[in-house]
């Protein structure tokens, strides 16, 4: 085959994208927090890794940090445009915190969502679980339950979130599931001994793919797997490409002291590698130019 043609094949029938799940504590985030001009910026390009991020600990009390961050990322990033869904504030006391989900809404979009329903009062801030569309065959649709544990009630809340898996899994007809967020599940708030007794480690069916040995937080001082990705399902396990904590203070180049006016956590992600056989994705801007200087070679003139 000749080079051109060649090209032009492989272009055309690569139908394999890269779909990025992602969960982040950003730690205590607020309108003031977000306004400072450094702290923006580098949440932005956080945020604009993932086609699905869920923020957590959003305590903004005046209900504008999220629309300005979603401003400024709708700015900055050309592969938007991204949407946004926030959980109601959640909490037992006068402190609540807010789940949020941005994503990039030409790729996924929102099915449906809930607050669980923890009538038992397990939670400090109950699970807010969303049901998204993928561009897939192979997984139509996924399930994301997000949960920021309190460091005081780790394995009762762990434990009670494979209920809220059952549950879920039920009320969708699914099986497809990935449960993230700030478990606190390592060092002292979980010990490897009690982490392993978890239902989520002994029941079938659950990969943890945030393993045990990584680090999830930004002080050197610390090495501890506190935030944690859990897939379920055979689809959603079939389609999984990598998964890890992005270390943005190196890839940002910041300072300790600089990241952690971001936060003290690392987000965690998990790429899905959404391959369509027969599907043919939509050429890029970059990919049609190329083509346009190929053209005189695959068509030559007569």
């Amino acid at each position: 085959m000749h080079y051109p043609t060649a090209l032009l094949f492989l272009i055309l029938v690569n139908g394999a994208q890269a779909f990025r799940i992602c969960a982040f504590n950003a730690q205590r985030l607020t309108l003031a927090k977000v306004a400072r001009e450094q702290v923006m910026d580098t949440l932005v390009r956080i945020l604009a890794r993932c086609d699905i991020m869920v923020l957590q600990e959003v305590v903004d009390s005046s209900g504008s940090a999220i629309p300005l961050l979603l401003r400024e990322l709708n700015r900055f990033d050309a592969s938007g445009p991204y949407s946004t869904l926030s959980s109601p504030q959640l909490g037992r006391s006068t402190y609540v915190e807010t789940y949020v989900y941005f994503y990039r809404s030409h790729k996924t979009q929102v099915l449906s969502s809930y607050v669980y329903n923890d009538e038992d009062d397990v939670f400090a801030r109950e699970p807010f679980v969303a049901q998204f569309s993928l561009p897939s065959d192979v997984l139509p649709s996924l399930v994301l339950v997000p949960l920021h544990t309190t460091p005081k009630a780790v394995e009762k809340e762990l434990n009670a979130l494979y209920d809220v898996f059952l549950e879920v899994s039920q009320h969708w007809q699914s099986k497809d599931v990935i449960l993230l967020g700030d478990f606190n599940a390592d060092c002292a708030s979980l010990t490897k001994k009690r982490l392993d007794k978890l239902e989520l480690r002994t029941e079938p069916g659950f990969h943890w793919v945030i393993a045990d040995g990584e680090d999830t937080t930004v002080r050197a001082s610390t090495h501890c797997a506190y935030d944690r990705i859990v897939l379920h399902g055979e689809r959603c396990r079939s389609l999984l490409h990598t998964a890890a904590a992005f270390d943005f203070p190196t890839t940002f180049q910041l300072t300790e002291e600089e990241a952690l006016n971001i936060s003290d956590h690392y987000p965690v992600e998990v790429e899905l590698k959404l391959s369509q056989a027969h599907s043919v994705q939509p050429l890029s801007l970059t990919v049609l130019l190329l083509l346009s200087l190929l053209s005189p070679q695959l068509c030559p003139a007569t």
